[in-house]
């Protein structure tokens, strides 16, 4: 009887699924081929809809590109105001995201999913406003063409030419809770795109020539109807397993052959090839893989999967001991529609006792179609069950023979004295310690000879194989069924026990190589990992490719550390396996007389290098567990290796962005923090070349606004100037011992006139310890901090600098009874260009130098509000080594009194 109760597992994800749905808001997407199937307008039909029948809708954005049909759909229904947004001289319109949150409609159209929104919106994407709506509780309806995901991107751009640079992540088409597709033909496409209705006529034309060729819309439109028909599949497979329905739904054709230790399971891969290509069905070519087995058979296999890779389909090797239940079990998960097996030519015993193989995956997998391929000189193991051959040694026999023959002496001289019954327990006994240490044959053998023993030696009459009594042949039947049976028990359990350490050492091998992978961050790092690991495991000669320039490899490590064979052939055999995504070399159909076999290290979409290895033996790789623990291994390098890959463009960017910020911010401080000055200094010059009338006072103030102005404009190319050592790391420090009493004095005396308009309170202790530190940074870290402090509080607000010591360092301040911090994280005060107010003047790079300067000296600076009003800027500065010994103050001299004379 077939359970058809739902897998728990499946139904608590079920139920978790469904209560995290719960709080979101539903997304239904209406997925296009191409601009202009009626994405927008299906949107809006619907939306119209369900607001006849009282649904809140409103419009958050939609794009109507200037067609009345689609904007008369929109007559009735709310529309949002756009955000307009000041980009570089233009005013972009945008989607409100706050506004559409603040107005929280039960549903919420959003049309153009793959938009990227301008510089100064919440989010870069306008996936990620949806995400958020989705988060608040708010539906939402959105459109999105297939050239937009972003595991077709690189497919769309081969296809049409066209490299598209907005796209959507596959993960939220996948989570989305409806898609419609709205679809239509090449034909009708290009009749719209004539009449207007796709692009204005002047870009119709052009786009008629590049992306709206008639191939390129048949092509869009194929990829569209296969990502939608793989989105309903999965949710039909998704609601059979909700639902635990054990039988195949026939919604779609998936043909699965089981492939056995043959002669030629490659000729079973071809007839089910044929029997897919008839279907339009995707083929799944599957083994069950049993301890044991020849090398030969293995490597049949091997080529048979390969095979089946090549004819499109997909190669799946699982590890199990009951063959019919692990493919009935695949055909469920998977909805298998048809599988397809061998027929052998002879009866073997199983189909004379009991069920063929095909009878039992009828029975096993109802609703599939299981199709027996009797043609040609096929053996029984074709037919997917593997076959078990004797593993025994003649060692096996030899002690097993033993223990019958060791029990048979020790009892004969005790034969008088003991009854039948108990020899016959004895004997049995020996049986089953035959079975429980041998495999089948020995165990037989075994139970044989004991029998024979045991009937020539103990059961009258002696010395005969007469049998007196016929009570004895039940004990000679139980001792056989009893070896039988142990044997297979044995065998089974040995088996399994063989299994699961394979299966223990896959895993371990795959977890220390991610957990290694992990932890490298570098190329180079990578590689030895990489290498290290698959010299281990497999032995021989390993070597990694990657690529030198856009196409070509170059062999960059190996190990040991000779080249695999002959250096130009066997990189050229990489540069095959490189180019064309596809193993190569040694055990593959392509270029075979190589050394070594190449794995190319591949991500989707994305050539990254290639693996080249020479194992021993080297027929391992006939195995395919072995080719497949392989290529797994491979896979996760290749990962890793795109992980830092990405990671180096991403700091490269950063870099780039930075340096791009930078130039940005230090034009618009000259443009604007310069001319300042430079006007003023222009205006006072102008006025005292004008000539004696103008009074003294007058000339004397001009001259002084002159003055200020320079000096001015001397602090900001100052500061320009520290900040352009500080990014180069250029900045020098020179440690010498101070008095921090001097340093504060030198800096506030440096910014007298600055100071001039508040009161300045000192404190700092006579009895500080001295401080190593270099003194013409630290005094310009503490004129910046003064700098900023005056800027930033009004005139005649007091001002405080202290210093006080603290477990191995000297604290220095600088309060404030101004505004405040402004809002935010006071961390960020210290970051380039923060000018901390938009109307204080300067280039915001004063405190970005103190801290620089702080850092370089391993002080640490921060800022905190003050209690009552104000802020403080404290910054630390270690104290490094022994202080030197001052001298003592020398005591006055009386008039007349001659000076001591100095120590020699």
């Amino acid at each position: 009887m077939t359970d058809s109760r739902p897998d728990p597992d499946v139904l608590l994800r079920f139920v978790q699924a469904e209560e995290a749905r719960a709080s979101r808001g539903r997304l239904k997407v209406f997925f296009g081929a191409t601009p202009g199937v009626g994405k927008t307008f299906a949107m809006l039909e619907a939306a119209r809809a369900l607001r006849a029948a009282g649904t809140d809708v409103v419009a958050g954005i939609v794009e109507t590109h200037g067609r009345a049909e689609t904007a008369a759909l929109l007559e009735g229904i709310e529309v949002l105001p756009r955000r307009a947004i000041d980009y570089r001289g233009a005013v972009l319109q945008e989607f409100d995201l706050d506004a559409a949150l603040a107005r929280k409609p039960a549903l919420l159209l959003v049309d153009e999913l793959a938009h990227t929104n301008a510089p100064g919106c919440r989010h870069g994407k306008r996936w990620q406003d949806v995400e958020e709506l989705l988060a608040a509780g708010i539906d939402v309806y959105t459109t999105v063409n297939v050239q937009h995901l972003e595991s077709l991107n690189d497919v769309v751009a081969q296809i049409t030419g066209v490299r598209v640079r907005e796209t959507v992540p596959d993960a939220l088409l996948e989570a989305a809770d409806e898609i419609e597709l709205v679809d239509a033909t090449a034909d009708v496409l290009l009749q719209r795109l004539q009449e207007g209705k796709v692009y204005a006529p002047e870009l119709a034309g052009r786009a008629k020539d590049s992306f709206f060729r008639r191939g390129n819309l048949i092509a869009l439109r194929e990829l569209a109807l296969r990502r939608t028909a793989e989105r309903v599949d999965a949710q039909m497979r998704g609601y059979m397993a909700e639902r635990g329905i054990r039988t195949t739904w026939a919604a779609g054709d998936r043909v699965l052959v089981c492939l056995g230790e043959g002669p030629d399971p490659a000729r079973l891969v071809r007839a089910a090839g044929r029997i897919a290509e008839r279907l339009g069905a995707d083929l799944v070519a599957l083994h069950v893989d049993v301890p044991g087995g020849s090398a030969e058979g293995r490597a049949q296999r091997t080529r048979a999967l390969s095979l089946a890779e090549r004819l499109g389909g997909s190669a799946v090797v699982v590890t199990g001991e009951r063959p019919v239940e692990e493919i009935a079990a695949y055909a469920r998960a998977h909805n298998v529609t048809r599988i397809v097996v061998g027929a052998p030519r002879e009866r073997p015993w199983w189909r004379v006792w009991g069920r063929s193989l095909a009878h039992q995956l009828i029975e096993a997998s109802p609703g599939v179609d299981v199709h027996v391929d009797a043609a040609g000189d096929v053996p029984a193991a074709a037919m997917g069950l593997p076959i078990r051959r004797p593993s025994a040694a003649p060692r096996d026999y030899t002690l097993a023979a033993a223990v019958p023959v060791g029990i048979a002496l020790a009892l004969i001289p005790l034969r008088d004295a003991m009854r039948t019954i108990d020899v016959a327990m004895v004997f049995l006994l020996g049986v089953v310690l035959v079975a429980a240490r041998r495999s089948r044959g020995p165990s037989v053998f075994g139970s044989v000879l004991a029998i024979a023993l045991f009937d020539v030696l103990f059961v009258h009459p002696y010395g005969t194989f007469a049998v007196a009594d016929v009570q004895y042949m039940l004990t000679f039947t139980v001792m056989l069924v009893v070896a039988l049976l142990m044997g297979d028990l044995t065998g089974r359990v040995r088996r399994q026990a063989e299994a699961a350490r394979r299966r223990e050492r896959t895993t371990a091998t795959l977890y220390a190589l991610s957990r290694d992978l992990a932890s490298a961050r570098q190329r180079a790092d990578l590689a030895r990992v990489l290498l290290r690991h698959l010299h281990d495991l497999f032995g021989g000669s390993v070597a990694l490719y990657l690529p030198e320039g856009a196409e070509h490899v170059e062999r960059i490590a190996s190990m040991p550390g000779a080249v695999i064979g002959d250096a130009a052939k066997e990189r050229a055999v990489a540069q095959w396996a490189f180019q064309h995504g596809q193993p190569a070399g040694r055990g593959t159909d392509t270029l075979p007389a190589a050394e070594a076999l190449y794995v190319p290290l591949a991500t989707p979409g994305l050539r990254l290098g290639v693996v080249g290895i020479r194992p021993e033996p080297l027929d391992r790789f006939t195995d395919a567990a072995q080719r497949h623990l392989l290529e797994a291994m491979v896979g996760q390098a290749a990962v890793a290796l795109e992980r830092t890959d990405m990671a180096d463009e991403a700091r490269r960017v950063h870099l780039a962005a930075e340096a791009e910020r930078l130039r940005t911010a230090l034009l618009s401080s000259l443009s604007h923090d310069l001319r300042t000055p430079l006007g003023a200094i222009e205006g006072a010059a102008s006025a005292l070349l004008a000539g004696d009338a103008t009074p003294e006072p007058v000339r004397r103030e001009l001259a002084g606004t002159v003055l200020e102005e320079a000096r001015r404009m001397h602090r900001l190319v100052a500061n320009l100037l520290d900040m352009v050592r500080l990014e180069s790391g250029e900045l020098a420090v020179t440690r010498e011992w101070h008095v921090v009493r001097d340093l504060v004095g030198v800096a506030l005396h440096r910014m007298d006139q600055v100071l001039a308009g508040h009161e300045v309170t000192v404190y700092v202790p006579d009895d500080l310890p001295l401080v190593p530190v270099d003194e013409i940074l630290v005094e310009q870290a503490l004129v910046n901090l003064l700098d900023n402090a005056a800027k930033h509080t009004p005139p005649g607000t007091p001002l405080e600098v202290g210093a006080r010591s603290l477990r191995g360092t000297i604290e220095i301040w600088v309060a404030d009874r101004g505004p405040g911090l402004p809002p935010g994280d006071p961390a960020r005060l210290f970051d380039k260009f923060e000018r901390g107010g938009a109307t204080v003047t300067g280039a915001g790079l004063g405190l970005s130098i103190a801290r620089g300067i702080v850092v370089a000296h391993g002080g640490r600076i921060w800022a905190e509000a003050r209690p009552g009003d104000g802020a403080i800027f404290r910054f630390t500065l270690p104290i490094v080594g022994t202080p030197p010994v001052l001298p003592a103050a020398e005591p006055e001299l009386e008039e007349g009194e001659p000076a001591p004379e100095p120590t020699p």
